[in-house]
């Protein structure tokens, strides 16, 4: 598991990294609008409306994304260097 600073470090850059794609998407007339608000990333959506919130959660070290009635939850997986979301574990 990475401590917090490392957390913080490879979230930051993950949020940042995708922050840019989206600004150079909504150039393109995407249909939405991308904002930074305090270290979390909003999408708004033009049609339908509506906003994903892309935000880092330090205590559990995850980023998570709220969208309408659903949330994921990404993990750092460091073969891949990457934030991935896990699929779900069957008993």
């Amino acid at each position: 598991m990475l401590d917090e600073l490392e957390f913080r470090n490879v979230a930051e850059a993950a949020l940042n990294s995708l922050m840019q794609h989206l600004i150079a998407r909504e150039e393109d007339e995407a249909g939405f609008e991308v904002e930074e608000q305090g270290g979390a990333l909003q999408v708004l959506f033009e049609e339908p409306p509506g906003k994903f919130v892309i935000t880092p959660n330090t205590p559990v070290r995850q980023i998570w994304i709220s969208a309408l009635s659903t949330s994921f939850k990404l993990d750092w997986d460091g073969a891949a260097s990457a934030f991935v979301l896990r699929a779900p574990v069957s008993i």
